[in-house]
């Protein structure tokens, strides 16, 4: 069985990239061009992994992570914060929002297949 998993990144070059790389390994991709429409496709039909971009528009990551986490047929969801912050205390202060784990931009191939292997 296939896993799914839905890239919401409001940047249309680095989906592509994403999903490219995600669909070589076999995966099932969606796509979401802001936070809103990544929630409305998580509750449509429950993605086994969201990658979410911390800065997008109408909600950020934070925000997407607040509402799957408030919502119980989502709570459980495995999320991911894929972003170009890289300062220090940027990856503790995703982690200890709640997100699952945390890949920066620009993203390694090997890494990313790495990071998805480990929440599948």
């Amino acid at each position: 069985m296939s896993h799914k998993i839905l890239i919401a990144d409001d940047n249309p070059a680095s989906r592509e990239l994403i999903r490219e790389v995600l669909e070589m390994s076999g995966y099932d991709v969606l796509e979401a061009a802001d936070g809103e429409d990544a929630v409305r496709q998580a509750r449509a039909g429950v993605p086994d992994l969201l990658l979410v971009d911390i800065q997008m528009p109408r909600l950020d990551g934070y925000s997407v992570l607040r509402e799957l986490r408030a919502d119980p047929g989502l709570s459980r969801l495995r999320v991911v914060a894929l972003t170009a912050f890289a300062m220090q205390g940027d990856r503790d202060r995703a982690l200890q929002a709640g997100f699952d784990g945390y890949i920066t931009k620009p993203v390694e191939i090997a890494s990313l297949r790495q990071e998805i292997r480990k929440f599948l």
